[in-house]
């Protein structure tokens, strides 16, 4: 395979990535949406932060009630204190970052 080929699978995806991210942006700056839809729209971060948090929570298996990670609980914890604290996005990342690789240290 050619370099170009890479080069050209490299621009592809960047594209379809790109593209989905920004058109949003773009096409909301066109018009205005109703307030009932901007305020559901709000909720859609926090949401989608929850749900990633609670897949790295639990452990889910197949016929089995999910089960929890405690090393990944203990380490959430003081990220927890720190968001509420800060509301810092960084601050919280980075304590619940150190607080997991201590605890796998230990």
């Amino acid at each position: 395979m050619s370099n170009s080929y890479y080069l050209l699978t490299l621009l592809g995806c960047a594209v379809v990535t790109w593209v989905p991210r920004v058109l949003p942006f773009v096409l909301t700056k066109a018009i205005t949406l109703p307030p009932t839809f901007e305020k559901f729209l709000s909720y859609l971060p926090m949401t989608i932060l929850t749900a990633l948090l609670m897949q790295s929570l639990l452990n889910f298996q197949s016929g089995q009630f999910p089960t929890l990670r405690f090393p990944e609980v203990f380490a959430c914890i003081p990220a927890l204190i720190v968001g509420i604290r800060t509301n810092d996005l960084m601050k919280i990342v980075l304590t619940g970052v150190l607080g997991i690789a201590l605890l796998r240290l230990l």
